[in-house]
């Protein structure tokens, strides 16, 4: 009769452990969804944006990437715009930064990642990267930068065709 609840006991685990397993699936396949839907995302702004570099003119689209209301801001990515020189001619949310050279800019690991953008738009004009950086939630806070918690953060980089403009897109993990 012992080996009768031992037995109980063990297919419960059994159940638990594909339980278990079938959840972290599911959590798995949600978060690859997700990161691919962001993906797809941002490379559908920064050609959206090119285009209308292209199209509606320089200074119309920096009004538009400007704009934190406009077409190029969604609840989960923004586009900014820089030239190949590392100096960032637009941005909704750091006007403040607007005509900086950003090629010295460090994520919290210490990587040069405006300058991996910039290589990325001379070579094949277009490509992703990655580097550390605290999500907007966490630049908010009061604590100084190098108390900040750090995400992951993965850009879409696009070179504007014809033009010396990169388009960036991105989105924490």
């Amino acid at each position: 009769m012992r080996d009768e609840p031992k037995g109980k006991g063990e297919a419960m685990r059994k159940v638990a452990v594909v339980v278990l397993a079938v959840m972290a699936s599911v959590v798995l396949a949600a978060s690859t969804l997700a990161e691919s839907a962001n993906k797809e995302e941002c490379v559908t702004l920064v050609k959206e944006a090119a285009k209308w570099i292209n199209d509606k003119g320089f200074d119309t689209a920096v009004a538009e990437i400007n704009n934190k209301e406009g077409k190029f801001v969604t609840k989960n990515t923004y586009v900014f715009l820089m030239d190949l020189e590392g100096r960032l001619l637009a941005h909704p949310f750091n006007p403040q930064y607007i005509g900086r050279t950003l090629l010295e800019n460090k994520d919290t690991n210490g990587k040069l990642y405006i300058q991996e953008c910039i290589a990325i738009a001379k070579s094949g004009g277009e490509g992703w990267t990655e580097y550390m950086h605290p999500t907007p939630e966490e630049m908010k806070k009061p604590t100084p930068w190098k108390e900040k918690k750090s995400s992951k953060k993965i850009n879409f980089v696009y070179r504007v065709p014809g033009k010396d403009l990169v388009v960036v897109a991105g989105f924490f993990e």
